[in-house]
Parts: structure tokens; C-alpha cells; sequence
């Protein structure tokens, strides 16, 4: 990345980047090195975290392709109207003094938009106007004092991220579960106590943060959460709850039969039966036991194997396995590990 100064030269050509980071410049400084700039089309990115800004310099609108957009660590109490003169992408205001009144009335202006950053100010309210951001890819709302998540986030159909640690949330509204591209859902250090049923409707979810929170219970169809590879439960008084609440369904007759036909080699082929049972045979998975031949279709155990991880945490393995009384897996589990077997971590502490 290069470092942008307040000598002028023919080098400001080439410029995409200017940097004036950790500097400690106030808003005239700053206004007079931006406005010395003499290819300010060129510029793409200008990053003016830690500085000392009360306001956000005009003349940043000066640079009519600007894409990123850093004024973070810099005591800003406004985000003006003014910035949606550039075509920003990526607007990154954390750790300042924003109230939901610092922020621009309508985000109409800002249509490029992908991610924008208010973590650590001072939002007593999710600001409604974000949802103006309709291409929105990242949301950072946390380590404010927002006490409820808007019923309207469905709006939000392109989200990836949306990190709201650090509040005080009570709930979670059930339209969080059609936000379908969100990838990761960060909701640590609240005050949740419980979750809706259409967070299993995330199929797209990898990692889900819950730590430090009053969760009492989970909805049991996060399970069917297939993307899930971090869920993140310390500091909640669920654990022992969560574990005992998975129950499990007797195997069907046709279960049965197919694992007869599996675990004693019978072979066959397309001509012997249906297309359907071919397929149903096929579709077979061994139990993670390597110590077992087992093998399960639709129905199987689900277990949590508590392990070390790292020696840092507790962390318990999802594990997939034939029969209850297949469980004695200390043996193995770090080669259960490194081969991935259907497992996934639930980070304990």
C-alpha cells in the first residue's frame, strides 16, 4: 500500500491510495493535504483512521472515485450527507462518537455501498435507514448499545455478515432467517435467552457466535444447518440442555435391511432392484468409529464427543455415528479430526 504525504510530485499520477493513518492530523490538516492533491480521479482508497477529526473533510468529495473510505479511531460525531457524493463501497467509521443523529437521514445517496463499519459508537437504535442498502454485503453494528434488531432486515436480501456483538439485545426478530446469502451471524455478549426457528433456514451460515449471552435453549433444527463449521456457545447456560435434547428416532425397516445388506458385503447391482433402492443403497455412510463397520442412511446418532482443542478451549465434536452404543472414539479423534468426518465444533470455553 502506499503512504500518501503532503509533498506534491509528478507521482501523484500513479496515486490510488492515500494514507494520512495514525497521524494525529485535525480536520484542517487533513482538508489542506486532500485538497493539494492534483489527480484526485485517480484516487481510489483514502484511510485516515487515528487522527483527531471532529468532522469529516469536505474536499474528501473532491475525489469522484473514491471506493473505500476509513475514518475510524478519529472522535467523528457525524457522518455528513456529503460522503454519498462518492461512490463508496466500503465506508469503515469504528470507534468514534456516531449517535443514530450523527448519521445521514437517508442512505439513498450511497447505492455502491457494500460494507459499512459503525462498530464501537455510540447507536442506541439499529438505524433504520441502512436498510436503504439494498446491495449491501457487510454489516458491522457492534460494540454499540442497540437494544433490538429491526423487523425489517429481511430488506437486506445480499448480506453476508452481520455482526452485532456487544449490545444489549433481548431477541432475535424470526425475519433474521430470510437474510438466505448470510454467511456469518455474529450475536456475542447480548442478552439473548433464546433464538428463532428460522435460524435454521440459513443454509448458507458458516459460523454463528452466541458466546456470552443468557441462552437457555436452541431451536434443535440448527442442526440441520449443513454449512455450519463454528458455533460459538461459552458463557451460556445451555450446554448440558442442548446435548440432552437431541433425541433420537428408531431406524426404519428399510434402514434396517440396507444396513444388513451393506455391512455383510451382499452385492448388487441395477438389474436386482429398483432404481429407487439402488440409489438409497448407494447414498450409505460409515460411522466415524473406525473401530465399527457400521453404516447409517436417514437415521443416525448424534453425539458430542468433548475434546481439547488447543488446550485453550472445550470444544465438543458433532459426531455422525451408526448406534448409541458406538461412542468410544478417545482413541481416534485426531484422526477423526483431520479427516473432517461430518463433525462440527461448538466452541464451549
Amino acid at each position: 500500500m502506499e503512504n500518501y504525504t503532503s509533498d506534491s510530485s509528478d507521482s501523484d499520477n500513479t496515486i490510488k491510495t492515500l494514507d494520512f493513518s495514525y497521524l494525529s492530523l485535525d480536520s484542517n490538516v487533513v482538508d489542506e493535504h486532500l485538497n493539494a492533491v492534483k489527480n484526485p480521479d485517480n484516487v481510489e482508497t483514502i484511510l485516515l483512521h487515528q487522527n483527531r477529526l471532529i468532522y469529516t473533510p469536505a474536499s474528501v468529495t473532491r475525489f469522484t472515485n473514491l471506493n473505500v473510505l476509513d475514518v475510524s479511531n478519529c472522535g467523528l460525531v457525524e457522518l455528513p450527507d456529503l460522503l454519498g457524493d462518492c461512490p463508496l463501497t466500503s465506508l469503515i467509521a469504528k470507534n468514534n462518537s456516531l449517535c443514530n443523529e450523527s448519521l445521514p437521514k437517508s442512505f439513498d445517496s450511497f447505492p455502491t455501498l457494500r460494507e459499512l463499519n459503525l462498530s464501537g459508537n455510540r447507536l442506541n437504535d439499529f438505524p433504520e435507514q441502512v436498510l436503504e442498502l439494498t446491495g449491501l454485503r457487510y454489516l458491522y453494528l457492534g460494540g454499540n448499545t442497540i437494544t433490538r434488531i429491526t423487523q425489517d432486515i429481511w430488506k437486506l436480501q445480499r448480506l453476508q455478515i452481520l455482526s452485532m456483538g456487544g449490545n444489549r439485545l433481548t431477541e432475535v426478530p424470526s425475519t433474521l432467517g430470510q437474510l438466505i446469502t448470510l454467511q456469518a451471524l455474529i450475536l456475542c455478549d447480548n442478552m439473548l435467552e433464546s433464538l428463532p426457528r428460522s435460524i435454521a433456514n440459513l443454509k448458507n451460515l458458516k459460523s454463528l457466535l452466541l458466546h456470552k449471552n443468557r441462552l437457555k435453549t436452541l431451536p434443535t433444527e440448527i442442526i440441520t444447518l449443513s454449512c455450519l463449521t463454528e458455533l460459538s456457545l461459552r458463557d451460556n447456560p445451555l450446554v448440558v440442555r442442548f446435548v440432552s435434547d437431541m433425541t433420537l428416532d428408531p431406524p426404519s425397516l428399510l434402514e434396517l435391511a440396507a444396513r444388513v445388506i451393506k455391512i455383510n458385503d451382499i452385492q448388487y447391482d441395477e438389474t436386482d432392484l429398483p432404481r429407487n433402492l439402488n440409489e438409497y443403497l448407494n447414498s450409505g455412510h460409515c460411522c466415524v468409529n473406525p473401530k465399527c463397520k457400521g453404516v447409517f442412511f436417514n437415521n443416525r446418532i448424534e453425539h458430542i464427543k468433548f475434546v481439547d482443542f488447543c488446550g485453550k478451549y472445550r470444544v465438543p465434536l458433532l459426531q455422525y455415528l451408526c448406534s448409541s452404543k458406538c461412542i468410544d472414539l478417545r482413541s481416534n479423534e485426531d484422526k477423526i479430526d483431520r479427516n473432517g468426518i461430518m463433525m462440527q465444533k461448538v466452541l464451549l470455553g
